[in-house]
């Protein structure tokens, strides 16, 4: 498809920058920074569909974070505005089709990862639930709205899909009453839910459900903290423009009121204390009294939660699970020869996640801390020019999908956050 002329330019000015200020990084920054645009999107009549990279599938969160770069230039050209526009109607197409679903085909085609036990729409490549995966298409509508200032995408279909997210999250604060199950034969352990499907019991907490993990594994326990705080973002985002735009007050109203049972549950069941870092959040809990400690580089993850506007670098309580995070008592923190990061048990011990470490620098007020995530990333790309999935901490030659549009977005991001910042003058 056609690139739109501001990306091309705006992909040589910061390549020129970099050339001038880190000329090593400056082979990856139009390679990562058009990567989404030239090699995943595509025009579909009214709408675009936009596969992860490697998998002839569109997720839900992934589409959002591939494409999240090059909103803040969508005001300066009606074919991005297009695009973006694009991309939103057909999310919002998605949610009104399977709200459970994570990853869809381009037609209902029928095509699909596994034939789960699970109620299945010939649209749906995956229904693996999963909260982070509503609350994507909330804060791209958000930030495209903020940045252009435009309500024309603000159709009946937008409308339906803030509502809908609105009530599976609310029937999920009650999950054994809801008619979700999901299981998997001939697979490992955590692509399936337990429990017949239903995953492992949960009490009532003020949360919301969640099946899965953005990483696309299966929750231990069903309250994901990270996912739990970006939906009370994502409630408030939707009652914003529900207010703003359609002058729905009480639907707004019923979005706020959700948001602020959320987070209730995360204040009362999310926190805990651990003797060496002191106050900070799990990684899942399940009201019953049993908690995860860990993190795991996918997003939405604690690390990333100042990146998702749910707190800020200074909260004591991020600080102490930011340091938790950063410390071999993480299980998914690596250390090695060439890298250190945050891994993921969806990957091989001793693979660390581009996306981990550039959402340690997106999440650091420390320029020191920065660039060294910076040529920890720079040292991670075994010559391809992009970043990957995961990376051996010892060899950046053994690495996961060489075709992961995510994390090369994600990388640009953090490009354009520096020379924005001019931390390189």
């Amino acid at each position: 498809m056609k690139i739109p002329e501001i990306l091309q330019q705006k992909a040589t000015e910061l390549e020129q920058y970099y050339l001038s200020r880190l000329p090593e990084a400056a082979p990856l920054v139009r390679r990562c920074f058009l990567n989404t645009i030239e090699t995943t999107v595509k025009h579909t009549g009214d709408d675009y569909f936009v596969i992860t990279g490697d998998i002839p599938a569109m997720w839900l969160r992934d589409s959002t974070s591939q494409i999240s770069h090059y909103v803040r230039y969508a005001g300066q050209d009606p074919d991005l505005r297009q695009i973006v526009e694009g991309v939103l109607r057909r999310q919002a197409r998605m949610v009104l089709v399977d709200a459970y679903a994570n990853a869809f085909n381009e037609t209902p085609n029928g095509r699909c990862f596994a034939r789960d036990r699970t109620e299945h729409h010939p649209q749906v490549w995956e229904r693996k639930y999963e909260v982070d995966s509503l609350c994507a298409p909330l804060y791209l509508l958000h930030l495209y709205w903020k940045t252009t200032g435009r309500t024309g995408i603000f159709d009946g279909d937008i409308r339906r899909m803030i509502l809908r997210i609105r009530e599976v999250f609310a029937c999920e604060q009650h999950h054994e009453n809801s008619a979700y199950s999901f299981e998997r034969t001939g697979c490992v352990e955590t692509d399936t839910l337990p429990c017949a499907g239903r995953g492992n019991p949960v009490a009532y907490t003020g949360m919301t459900w969640s099946g899965f993990r953005p990483s696309d594994d299966r929750c231990v326990y069903g309250y994901l903290i990270p996912a739990q705080l970006m939906a009370v973002k994502a409630l408030e985002f939707g009652a914003e423009m529900l207010r703003a735009v359609y002058g729905d007050e009480p639907s707004a109203s019923r979005c706020a009121d959700l948001a602020g049972q959320i987070e209730a549950g995360v204040r009362r069941y999310g926190l805990v204390d651990h003797p060496r870092f002191g106050r900070m959040y799990a990684y899942e809990t399940d009201g019953l009294g049993h908690s995860l400690l860990m993190d795991d580089a996918n997003c939405p993850s604690l690390l990333s939660l100042p990146y998702l506007g749910c707190t800020t670098p200074e909260d004591e309580v991020y600080r102490n699970t930011r340091a938790f995070i950063l410390s071999e008592e993480n299980p998914c923190y690596f250390r090695g020869r060439v890298l250190r990061g945050v891994g993921s048990p969806h990957t091989p011990q001793n693979y660390v996640w581009p996306i981990g470490i550039t959402m340690q620098a997106l999440t650091s007020r420390d320029p020191a801390e920065i660039r060294s995530c910076l040529e920890l990333l720079l040292a991670s790309h075994a010559g391809t020019g992009y970043m990957h999935e995961s990376v051996h901490v010892d060899d950046p030659a053994r690495y996961t999908r060489s075709w992961f549009a995510w994390a090369n977005s994600l990388f640009a991001e953090l490009l354009i956050r520096i020379r924005e910042s001019g931390m390189l003058d």
